[in-house]
């Protein structure tokens, strides 16, 4: 999959693309369902594109607003790789973006810019300064400008409206399964393993930890979880179990996830790890002692491996 951030200068080969357009975090069952609708109106030489923003609008208006974001950009761009996406259209949301009316932002960067021969929308997709346009807006100036748009209805999974908000709510409640199920995909988190205090591997379960700084927290505790290492000589998939938190025990921490994987050994530092939440096993706890830790640990992981492995 190709990337690429200035829109103002697209290579012949991903022009006239056929493009979904819209932020994506946790591309869920309704982003696929319009990627989906893109797939079948594009042409056999047409690529598949995603139209989408960095950083996410709801950021640039309010930078100090908790975090909310399910996927960080890494996480996106292999969630889109996966299906089948040819181009990502990863464009700057700033001042002149925002500065865009509706009718600006249709004729200068989808016609102009980027030349897309067709656009999908969801039914609630709103654009321009303002967000003044709608996606009836969109269709009307496709057809003055000469790109055609379709509009994709909302996507409902056992009567619930498939949202990203309503998958945080999942993972706040500590649900990951649901979340999975409007996901169609098990909830990841991606980036590179940090150098941490190094305290599990005195207790003897080595973690590797990686930051959720930016993203909306799952409930904090301890997880069944399947974890991907993308990168480095033991680039492989494994299961094991992970805490989510600020590990309560050790004192005042800044939340992160720490990992320890099954039948592992070697040296995962600066490698990047793709972790999936399957099940949440129990919240967070300060425990009397060290030994009393080691036990509930040596519990979480033997009632993990039995969860993973009736997948």
């Amino acid at each position: 999959m190709q990337t690429f951030t200035d829109w103002t200068s697209i290579e012949t080969g991903a022009r006239g693309a056929s493009a979904a357009i819209g932020n994506f975090d946790g591309v869920h069952l309704g982003h696929q369902a319009v990627i989906e609708l893109a797939r079948a109106r594009s042409k056999a030489d047409v690529p598949l594109g995603v139209l989408s923003f960095h950083p996410h609008p709801r950021a640039y208006f309010a930078p100090d607003a908790p975090a909310f974001r399910l996927m960080n950009r890494e996480a996106r761009a292999h969630r889109l790789e996966k299906i089948g996406v040819d181009c990502l259209f990863e464009l700057p949301f700033d001042a002149r973006m925002v500065a865009f009316s509706p009718e600006e932002f249709a004729r200068i960067v989808i016609r102009d810019g980027l030349g897309l021969s067709h656009v999908v929308v969801g039914a609630d997709f709103c654009f321009g300064k303002g967000r003044a346009g709608n996606a009836q807006d969109l269709k009307r100036f496709g057809t003055e400008l000469g790109f055609d748009v379709t509009i994709a209805e909302l996507v409902r999974g056992n009567g619930v409206e498939v949202s990203s908000t309503n998958i945080r709510n999942a993972l706040a409640e500590g649900r990951p399964r649901d979340a999975a199920a409007m996901l169609g995909h098990w909830h990841r988190i991606e980036g590179e393993v940090i150098k941490g205090d190094q305290r599990g591997r005195e207790l003897g379960f080595p973690t590797a930890n990686m930051s959720i700084k930016g993203l909306h927290p799952p409930k904090f505790g301890v997880y069944a979880v399947k974890v991907d290492v993308l990168t480095g000589p033991r680039a492989g998939s494994y299961s094991g179990a992970a805490s989510m938190g600020v590990r309560p025990m050790f004192g005042i921490n800044t939340p992160n996830l720490e990992s320890f994987l099954f039948d592992f050994e070697g040296d995962l530092y600066g490698q990047h790890l793709s972790v999936a939440l399957v099940d949440y096993l129990r919240p967070e706890a300060k425990f009397d002692g060290l030994e009393a830790l080691i036990t509930q640990m040596d519990a979480d992981c033997a009632r993990a491996r039995d969860i993973l492995a009736a997948l």
